[in-house]
């Protein structure tokens, strides 16, 4: 085998890994998954498994970053060219709503899940879970500053704004996966445009 394919061979084994990884730590949490689990359902050895991280917490910490591409490329992907303001932020917050109403992951938003696992647990897990949850909370609250930099106030601080919006994402997480409310998703919808400061429209709507 060429030193080309032994290369892409290993990244596409790296990559069903990390893939299954995610699956598994979304139902049994990031420490609820075990090494010699996962080697099972994938059939391959433990060494085989963990050998392309170095470690198990590598791996963990790459179904992590996994997660977190998944939710950019649901939530703030489609966004990409919409110049900001109040329509690119009613995008962004229907496409939440939708990532969270029909969800990639089998136990929910894995972030959601993560944060709940991970907040008083202190290491390199948590620190890069920080991480992340920052960064999205930042580019959020600069999407809420610019819708309002567009639209006629008063306006209530975007950060406070970016706090409850961030907080209702995990309540309808929770309605959405643990209640199994049917209207769980149409209600964080309204609740979240209102919150935003955005119309307050009923699906299919002009």
């Amino acid at each position: 085998m060429s030193p080309r394919h032994s290369a892409a061979e290993a990244a596409r084994t790296r990559e069903r890994i990390v893939g299954a990884a995610v699956q598994d730590a979304s139902r049994l949490g990031l420490e609820g998954l075990t090494v010699g689990s996962l080697a099972q359902r994938l059939g391959m050895s433990k060494a085989g498994l963990v050998g392309p991280f170095g470690s198990r917490e590598r791996l963990l910490m790459a179904a992590l970053d996994q997660a977190c591409e998944v939710f950019r490329a649901a939530v703030t992907g489609p966004l990409e060219g919409l110049p900001p303001g109040p329509e690119r932020l009613e995008r962004l917050v229907d496409g939440w709503v939708g990532y969270l109403a029909d969800c990639p992951f089998p136990g929910g938003c894995f972030l959601t899940a993560a944060t709940s696992e991970l907040d008083g647990r202190p290491g390199p897990l948590r620190d890069r879970l920080r991480e992340i949850v920052a960064s999205i909370r930042r580019a959020l609250a600069a999407e809420v500053a610019a819708a309002q930099a567009a639209s006629p106030g008063p306006h209530r601080p975007a950060e406070e704004v970016a706090t409850t919006l961030m907080g209702l994402s995990m309540a309808a997480n929770q309605e959405i996966q643990l209640l199994g409310d049917p209207s769980a998703a149409s209600r964080a919808r309204s609740a979240m445009r209102h919150a935003a400061g955005l119309p307050v429209r009923t699906l299919g709507s002009p």
